[in-house]
């Protein structure tokens, strides 16, 4: 079954900062540390051979409770107000997720929803070309 929530908050950190040390995107129902949210990062950089030999040279897809797996979306769709990523089954764990398909509907203001798809669209082509998702209306 489709995890759905309504994501109040859209963001996208597009340049390092002081405390941004990724690339990131993401929504979450509310500012509250209680509710879900779903967090897309990667490097500012190429991956170096460390990042490669840890497995770490794709972006990640970050949850609640810092679950984080590496190169797992197959896909990620944005369809008027609603963002539907499919992840590989096989990540579900080290999301903590119970299933591999979530949407968010986004209510969030308009200007922090367009830097979260800018940002997104350079995650989301970031990495290794073999774990690279499918990518329908989020460009």
């Amino acid at each position: 079954m489709t995890y759905r929530f309504t994501a109040d908050i859209a963001y996208g950190w597009h340049e390092p900062g002081p405390d941004i040390y990724a690339l990131t995107a993401g929504v979450a129902e509310s500012d509250d540390e209680e509710s879900f949210a779903l967090e897309f990062q990667c490097s500012f950089e190429e991956p170096d051979a460390q990042n490669i030999r840890n497995g770490c040279d794709s972006y990640c897809v970050v949850t609640p409770d810092q679950g984080t797996a590496y190169g797992c979306l197959r896909t990620v769709e944005l369809e008027g107000d609603i963002l539907r990523v499919t992840l590989d089954p096989d990540s579900l764990e080290a999301l903590f997720l119970g299933d591999p398909v979530v949407e968010a509907v986004l209510h969030a203001p308009a200007g922090d929803i367009a830097q979260m798809r800018e940002a997104l669209t350079r995650i989301l082509t970031y990495g290794r070309p073999d774990v690279l998702p499918i990518v329908i209306g989020v460009d």
